[in-house]
């Protein structure tokens, strides 16, 4: 699984749970949501005023 800036958060986090503490890093405290867990990382960035690319990397990195 690749994770671009459409995947949905709540996808990420249940194929790859130990990515929490990267969207905790950037201020995503908010996991447990159901509204945050349906949406997408760049939507999710933008709220939050991430750098959405910069995520990307990390969270793609950290799966492998």
């Amino acid at each position: 699984m690749e994770i671009t800036k459409d995947s949905i958060i709540g996808d990420v986090l249940d194929k790859h749970p130990e990515t929490a503490e990267l969207f905790f890093s950037i201020g995503m405290h908010c996991l447990g949501c159901p509204a945050s867990r349906g949406e997408s990382i760049a939507d999710a960035c933008t709220v939050h005023g991430a750098d959405a690319d910069a995520l990307i990397e990390a969270l793609n990195k950290a799966i492998g």
